[in-house]
Parts: structure tokens; sequence; C-alpha cells
């Protein structure tokens, strides 16, 4: 197993960045087991998904693991529609394509910006660029079905 190396890396425990306020903590849900999460409104835009890169993150090869990033753009990609809808409403993911690629390291911020590309009555689709500063880690794209109110 690789370690990163901590005098090479930021700390985890760096601040949110200003603008971002706790994402759904008090939920209980699944969300809250891979924060902490934040959001930051964007006036005009899809809210923007940020996240602090902490060891609990990170895999056996000392990278934030895959599953993680999926979630992260999956979650930013359902919850900038349904702020684009004028939510709340229920929205489940149909399909996720993901590619990765490059790594987060450990105390990188990474925020989740997602541009809508289709909102039908039933059917919405976006796309989703996962970056820390300038690199970009993930692009994501997604349909999800609308079922209801929340």
């Amino acid at each position: 197993m690789r370690h990163p190396d901590p005098s090479s890396t930021p700390s985890p425990s760096q601040p949110v960045p200003p603008g971002f306020a706790p994402f759904h903590t008090a939920s209980g849900g699944f969300i809250s087991l891979i924060g902490p999460v934040h959001v930051r409104d964007v006036p005009g835009g899809p809210p923007v998904i940020g996240l602090r890169i902490a060891p609990h993150h990170l895999n056996l090869r000392g990278i934030p693991h895959g599953g993680l990033m999926a979630t992260l753009a999956d979650t930013a990609l359902g919850h900038a529609i349904n702020h684009a809808r004028g939510g709340p409403l229920s929205i489940v993911t149909v399909s996720l394509s993901t590619d990765f690629l490059a790594a987060a390291r450990l105390g990188d911020w990474v925020e989740a910006h997602v541009e809508i590309e289709r909102l039908g009555q039933r059917m919405a689709f976006a796309s989703c660029r996962l970056r820390a500063g300038e690199r970009v880690l993930l692009r994501a794209s997604g349909a999800f079905a609308v079922i209801g109110p929340a």
C-alpha cells in the first residue's frame, strides 16, 4: 500500500473556501458518510458541490477512491437538476458515465461543476467536471428521472 507523504501534501484540515455551506449534513443519509460535503450557490447557475479530500477518502493506493469521486459527481448532478427544476423533487439516476482523468491528492479541495444539458418533463440530462484547482479530475454525464415531489 502506498501512503501519501504528509510533508508533501496539504492538510485535509484546511478551511472550507468562502461561500460554501454544509450540504445535507443533518440528513444522516449516505452523503453524510462521505463528507463533510459543502455547497455554494451560484447566481444564475447550478450550485457547486465541494469536498476536502481526507484520509478516510483514500483507497489502498493512497488516492481518493473512484466510488467517492463518482458519488460526488452523481450528487452534484442530481442536486443541480433539482435546483434547476425548482425542487424539492424526487430525482433518481437512470444512467451515469464517468471518465477518470487525474487523481486528487490528500488535502485537495475538489469541486463539482455541473452543466445542465436538457430538462424535460420526466427526464433531465447534465454533465459534470470534478476539479482540484485547475486540474480536471473526472468528467461525468448522467440521465435522471423525475419521479415526483420529494
